[in-house]
């Protein structure tokens, strides 16, 4: 039975942005429209709320928000600076991300992304376009999919994984999740106590197929890009390889450039930094996890535009 969807941090990330009653701001990920909903909320009548998602689920979840100040548009959070663009709009008071996997996506199983349920093998979030997982492990040489079960999926058994994935297309390959999770068993030898030995695997093929780390690399600084002075950008993010482009990220934005080495300038003469920090990462309390288990490895970092 599928779960009410329930946004991660709701509270902590709306407060976070310091909504301004007259301000223009970008749900970058509206999901299913929880922290949508809770801005529209603080917003005044001349507010203005641009939300995006890439997923034609999302898209029609969102056609039943019938507020005037809210706009929804199909795209990707990489493609944040084209829709602004397109809608007119040069700056914006604040941008909320809300990376990875919705509930919503992990809980239909006819969307391919969980070994919970037996369907077929997709994993598209945008599932108007693009390669289904099932046609890349049809495809993909045993040394790429090594690499992507290694790099996205942190999977020390990448390499028998690959090596059965490539042998089972003599017999018909992978279609279904049923499969691929059953193929995965077999290969990995031993695993963490509590999780599904395919837990990684399913994690890192994901991650590629929707380009996430990609993408979340391109709308940081086009988000930053967009903010006015006083302007926030607030992200959360539930993996630790996407943690970690956002922390780096943000710690470059909030940095001073430095001269190079042996020249001489003064402190007080070096550019000013892009942005700043904004308190430390607020990870979800222990009540919230009890009430919402996949909100325990939320992570949320916040800066402002100077």
């Amino acid at each position: 039975m599928s779960r009410a969807h329930v946004s991660v941090l709701l509270t902590e990330a709306v407060e976070a942005l310091n909504v301004q009653p007259d301000g223009v701001y970008v749900d970058a990920t509206f999901g299913r429209g929880g922290h949508s909903r809770e801005i529209l909320a603080r917003l005044g009548p001349a507010g203005r709320l641009i939300a995006l998602d890439r997923d034609p689920a999302a898209i029609a979840a969102g056609a039943g928000v019938k507020d005037p100040r809210f706009q929804l548009e199909h795209a990707w959070f990489g493609e944040l600076d084209r829709v602004l663009e397109g809608l007119g709009v040069a700056q914006v008071d604040g941008v909320l991300m809300d990376i990875g996997v919705s509930s919503p996506q992990l809980d239909d199983g006819s969307r391919g992304f969980s070994f919970r349920f037996d369907a077929p093998l997709d994993m598209r979030m945008d599932t108007s376009k693009g390669e289904t997982a099932a046609e890349w492990l049809a495809r993909a040489e045993q040394q790429e999919i090594t690499e992507v079960l290694k790099d996205y999926g942190e999977e020390r058994f990448a390499y028998a994984i690959a090596k059965a994935v490539v042998a089972a297309r003599s017999s018909g390959g992978i279609a279904t999740t049923g499969q691929f999770a059953a193929l995965v068993e077999k290969a990995v030898r031993t695993r963490e106590p509590g999780q599904h030995p395919a837990t990684r695997s399913f994690q890192g093929i994901r991650i590629f197929i929707n380009r996430e780390l990609e993408e979340l690399s391109l709308a940081l600084p086009r988000a930053v890009a967009r903010l006015k002075p006083g302007g926030r950008l607030v992200v959360i993010s539930f993996h630790s390889l996407e943690d970690r482009i956002v922390k780096q990220f943000l710690r470059d934005e909030a940095t001073s450039v430095q001269p190079p080495k042996g020249v001489p300038v003064r402190a007080a003469d070096l550019p000013p930094p892009n942005m700043k920090l904004i308190g430390k990462a607020i990870k979800a309390s222990a009540a919230e996890v009890a009430a919402n288990p996949r909100s325990r490895s939320a992570v949320m970092r916040v800066a402002e535009k100077l």
